[in-house]
């Protein structure tokens, strides 16, 4: 009998594709005809490689050497980037040669911002998409785009906006290898320099925003907004449903506003609020009026929002999955409670 059930047990837990026939992601080269390929699989799609083709010189240059090219007519110089021609349509296919490009340039559209991404991008949102005209270039290039000022938001990048490409320092052969931020937030060193890369960047110091002299009125709100988001943070970590929202999630917070400061701890599942100061905390939220934030955990509007509608700043660009999870945190606890009033 045990052995019967054991086998039923082994049967039920076999996946549809056995683990050992999913290829590892990767990329790697090839050599045809004395010209590099670059075969590329993504598990998550496909099992079978793919040639990027004619665009490999492209993406190995981006690679290993931290290049961009484009292709150059011989015949009416334009020049297109990415390089995804080798002959000319505009001049009966006259040959294009490659060549090396500037690695800064202007937005020629004003981006689009993910704030919601799918999983494959959830480790990269929030992220601009848009296109850049690289000096010396005719056509524009897709790229992502970053700020090392907090969160991106909406306007900080605009058409015109002169931005600069950076180098993940993980490289495997893709476009999401290089993103851009403006100029106006490196130094000089730092625009002039080629193959610049993420991890020279300054992510630890984004510009607070400053807020003016409180008032006795903002004193009084302050504390009375201090109160209630305490008594609501011990609501949630009393709550089995809305501890779900940050189970596995563990930081602490630093709220400052124009009125006090204090801290927001999570641990997962746990939530409280302390009105004390913090040191060295994972990210900094700044509001000017702490209701923002009331309002937010008491499901009167999305706090995600308020970061998108800058009424809410965060520190770092990548927390936003943070300020998710307290949406969900509030919403998880009012669902619960209107559960329990039906049922009674």
């Amino acid at each position: 009998m045990n052995n019967k059930g054991d086998s039923a047990m082994s049967e039920k837990k076999r996946k549809v594709i056995p683990d050992e026939f999913i290829p590892e992601v990767r990329s790697r080269v090839i050599t045809l005809d004395n010209k590099d390929y670059l075969l590329q699989n993504d598990a998550m799609f496909t099992f079978y490689e793919r040639s990027i083709g004619e665009l490999s010189p492209f993406f190995l240059a981006i690679r290993d050497e931290k290049r961009i090219l484009g292709c150059k007519c011989t015949k009416c110089g334009i020049v297109r980037v990415p390089p995804m021609v080798t002959h000319c349509p505009d001049c009966d296919f006259a040959p294009t040669q490659l060549v090396e490009m500037e690695q800064a340039g202007k937005m020629n559209t004003t981006p689009p911002i993910t704030y919601f991404a799918t999983s494959l991008f959830l480790d990269k949102a929030p992220f601009g998409r848009g296109r850049v005209i690289l000096k010396g270039a005719d056509t524009a290039l897709s790229v992502m785009l970053y700020t090392t000022t907090g969160i991106l938001v909406p306007g900080l990048i605009k058409k015109g906006t002169e931005v600069k490409v950076i180098f993940r320092d993980e490289r495997v052969g893709q476009i999401s290898d290089i993103f851009c931020v403006p100029t106006s937030e490196l130094t000089p060193q730092q625009v002039a320099k080629k193959g610049l890369q993420e991890s020279e960047l300054n992510w630890e110091a984004p510009k607070e925003p400053e807020f003016p002299k409180p008032s006795k009125e903002d004193l009084a709100i302050y504390k009375q907004s201090l109160k209630e988001m305490q008594a609501l943070a011990s609501k949630m970590s009393q709550s089995k449903r809305a501890r779900k929202a940050i189970e596995g999630w563990k930081r602490s917070i630093a709220v400052k506003t124009k009125a006090g400061e204090f801290a927001m701890f999570i641990n997962n599942g746990d939530f409280r609020i302390e009105d004390k100061k913090l040191e060295s905390p994972d990210f900094i939220i700044a509001c000017e009026d702490p209701k923002t934030l009331l309002d937010g955990l008491m499901y009167k509007g999305a706090i995600t929002d308020s970061v998108i509608m800058k009424k809410l700043w965060i520190s770092k660009n990548l927390e936003f999955n943070t300020i998710f999870k307290l949406d969900r945190l509030a919403r998880f606890l009012v669902m619960e409670q209107k559960e329990k009033k039906a049922a009674k």
